[in-house]
Formats: structure tokens, sequence, C-alpha cells
């Protein structure tokens, strides 16, 4: 039997997870439908109609492999053939030890790529519902801005209350409008990553008495005006508003985006009290993202208080930053161990929804359940992988690791993965622990990857 005599898989939402779903269904065999709807329906988040856009920042984080648990992500995802990951490799931007790529060639690469595989169809319509009975074999990817209409429907249909926070969104500037007599380009510790030369940011001191400042007119800043029912709504900790992380504690930004550690100014034989970072936001060079400035603060503010920055007195902003609400489920009791809803297990969720935080592991668990569904259609054993897994491990953390009474959206983290204290009978120094970890990930996927080939054969 031929892909294109094997019932069709039904994937709603081409962001990150669905494309990603998507091309490894096609690419197991099977024929998928991939719903989308933009254009016929707008966003508040995104500008384009092209496929697993990126709305929130261009980098993918740390392409660190060995050492850093995204970076094993990025790893796992190229040996199981990520398109997401491969689309990313194709459009790299000089980042440090980040991955950072062009967002729009990386969208149109990814669109392109699916619009040419025979065994996809891409259907742009809203699905406001749960969908019809006779569609069987469903993956739900809709993400953080999944239509009111559908879910409401999923709420119904799980008995069970949304959570939602909020997500900020960084500014971005105009490189030409910098002031490179007060900026300067350099990586932390001239660190060389992909595509990079170890001066990858653009990089803004201030001294402590403009850091004080600064910090004061954050704080007074006039803010974005919740409705009533969102007030109550939390911010996911992993990407908070510049402002809210300052009324923390006036020293808290200087630990965090705003931390000198690893620069020195050019200019100056002592280290900065407090540094800017701006990073490269397309293939041109001509835009530069605020790293780590997500912010609530009102349109006007935001160009008073960023302006106030050394080197930004002059900055033209191609975006500034804002809110949107994004949306989950409480996967660790609605999920089964392969990502199906068990209230109606034709129906898998994938990305955000399922309360897993960031680009790259949003398209993990697209990978992953796009590798199940195709699976399960062809009418093989469906094995997730272990746990010592990247894959895995953000698998387990969401279909049960995580407590349901507490569930919040995670970043793949190593914290996630199953302790290794010994190798070969021998402790492991701290030092080498992620490493080892890192490695014993590898190996671990390389067997699932072969025992999974030996089953389907």
């Amino acid at each position: 039997m031929t892909g294109k005599d094997i019932k069709p898989i039904h994937v709603v939402g081409g962001g990150m997870a669905g494309s990603e779903a998507a091309w490894q269904i096609a690419e197991a065999g099977v024929p998928v439908v991939l719903h989308e709807m933009r254009p016929v329906v707008k966003t508040d988040a995104h500008s384009t109609e092209g496929l697993a856009e990126l709305v929130c920042s261009n980098s993918f984080r740390s392409d660190d492999a060995m050492n850093n648990a995204v970076g094993l992500l990025h790893e796992e995802m190229r040996r199981l053939g990520s398109l997401i990951m491969s689309a990313g490799d194709a459009h790299k931007l000089p980042a440090g030890g980040a991955l950072a790529v062009d967002r729009d060639a990386f969208s149109q690469e990814v669109t392109r790529r699916l619009e040419a595989h025979p065994l996809v169809k891409i259907e742009r319509e809203e699905i406001g519902g749960i969908p019809p009975g006779d569609w069987d074999s469903v993956i739900l990817a809709t993400g953080p801005l999944t239509s009111p209409d559908l879910a409401d429907a999923i709420g119904k249909l799980t008995g069970e209350e949304y959570l939602a926070f909020f997500d900020a969104i960084a500014p971005i500037v105009y490189k030409d409008s910098i002031d490179f007599d007060k900026a300067w380009f350099q990586s932390r510790y001239d660190k060389v990553g992909p595509e990079g030369d170890g001066a990858d940011y653009i990089n803004c001191a201030l001294t402590q008495e403009g850091y004080e400042t600064f910090i004061t007119d954050l704080i007074e800043g006039e803010k974005t005006d919740f409705k009533e029912w969102e007030s109550s709504t939390p911010y996911f900790e992993g990407c908070l508003p510049i402002e809210v992380m300052a009324e923390r504690g006036r020293e808290t930004l200087r630990f965090g985006p705003m931390k000198p550690v690893g620069l020195q100014d050019p200019r100056s034989d002592s280290r900065p009290h407090a540094v800017v970072q701006l990073r490269q936001d397309n293939a041109l060079g001509t835009l530069y993202n605020i790293v780590g400035f997500q912010t609530k603060l009102k349109y006007a503010e935001q160009v008073r208080v960023f302006r106030s920055i050394p080197g930004l007195e002059n900055a033209e902003f191609a975006r500034l930053g804002g809110l949107h609400r994004n949306t989950f489920i409480n996967s660790p009791r609605l999920l089964d161990g392969s990502m199906r809803l068990k209230p109606s297990p034709r129906i898998r969720f994938a990305g955000q929804i399922t309360g897993v935080e960031g680009y790259v592991e949003s398209a993990a668990t697209g990978l992953l359940a796009g590798r199940f569904a195709a699976a399960e259609r062809r009418g093989d054993e469906v094995v997730p992988p272990p746990p010592t897994t990247a894959h895995g491990a953000l698998l387990s953390h969401i279909t049960g690791g995580a407590d349901a009474k507490t569930f919040q959206p995670m970043n793949v983290n190593f914290g996630l993965f199953p302790p290794l204290e010994k190798v070969e009978g021998k402790k492991i120094k701290k030092k080498e622990r992620k490493p080892a970890m890192a490695q014993r990930a590898l190996d671990d996927l390389a067997d699932w990857c072969a025992r999974s080939t030996s089953r389907a054969a």
C-alpha cells in the first residue's frame, strides 16, 4: 500500500510544532493535512502567513550539545531528521554561543519544503471546534494563541480549566540608529558560536548612577493596562517583562539580562556596572533585538526609557515590545505517554499548548507527536524515547513527571533528566556531569532509533 492509499492524519496549527509534526508524518510515508488559519484569521502576534513564523525572538538559544540541555535537544532533533533544525541551520545568524536564525528566511524555507512535499496538503482555514469524528487521527498544535472557540471546545471536552500566562515581546532596533561612539561589539568572554566571530552582540554600558536611574524609570514607567479577566494571569518565569524583574529587587537585572560579566568596554579600563546587549535579528544585519528586554511598558514609555541607555539615545524601533496571552492544558492530567488526550485518544497535542516553553521545545514535541501518530497509522508499535534523552525527559515531564496540581510551562533542562552519578562505576565530578548526561542521551537516542527501525521493518 502506497502513502497516498493511507488515510491522512490531520495537524491543526502551522507553527513550529505543527510544521514539524506534519514533516515527520510525511517523511514516514503517511499523508498529512496541515490546517493553518492564517491569513484567513490573523493573530495579534503574527505579521505574515508563513509557516513556523517566529514572533518573540529569533534565538533558538544555546547550541552547545554537550553542556546545555537545549543544545542537546538541537542535536537530537538533527539526528531525527527535524525540518525545523534543518531550516534553522540553513539560515544561521551570528549570535555567540547561541543558534539564531533569520526569521523571515527560516519561515520561508519551512513553508517551501512543506508545500513541495508530495504527501503534505496545506489547508488555509480556521478549525473552530473539536475536529469531526471522521478525522480519526488529529494533532492539535495550535500554540499559545489558540482561537477562543477551539479553546472553549477543548475545555468542555476535557472538563478542565485552561491555565494561562502572559508572554512578553522584546523591542527591535535599527542598527544604523545606534551610536557606536558609545556602543561596541563583543560576545561574553569573546565566545565564538555558530556563524559568529566572538563579537556577535552590540553592548551598551551603564554606570552605577545610570543603572539606578534606569531601574527607577522602569519601575515608575506607565504600563499596559490589564483587562479584568486578565488580572490574575501569571507570567512565565522564563520570559518575565523587564520591569517585573526590576520590581523584585533593584539588583535583579544586574544578575540577569544586564549582567556585565565577560564584557569589557574598550574605552574603559574597568568592567561596566551593567550592560544592555542587542542581538542580530535578520540576515542583513540591519535589525537588532534588545536581549531579555521583554516589556509591558506602553509604547511612548518604551521609547523614553530605552533611549536613556547610552548608545540608544537616538534609537529608532522597528518593533516595540508587547504582551500576548499564552494558553496551555494541564498535560500531566490529560495526556498519556504518547501525547494522546485521555478523554479522546484520537487527538494528540503538541507544542506550547502542552505546557512546554520555547521554540525548540515546541518543535520537539511536534516531532514526537508526528512520529507517534505516523507509527500508529502504519500499525507499528508506539515507543516513546527513553527519559535519559532530551526528548524523553521533556515528554516524561509533561505526561506525568510534573505535579498536575502545580503544573507550569517548562523549558528543557538537565533537572528533568534521570540523575547520573557514576560512569563505569566511577563517580562523576560535577563539571563532568552535563557532558556525561549528554553523551548518555545521544547513545540512548541511537539505540531507540535502531529499535524503532527494526520494529517498523
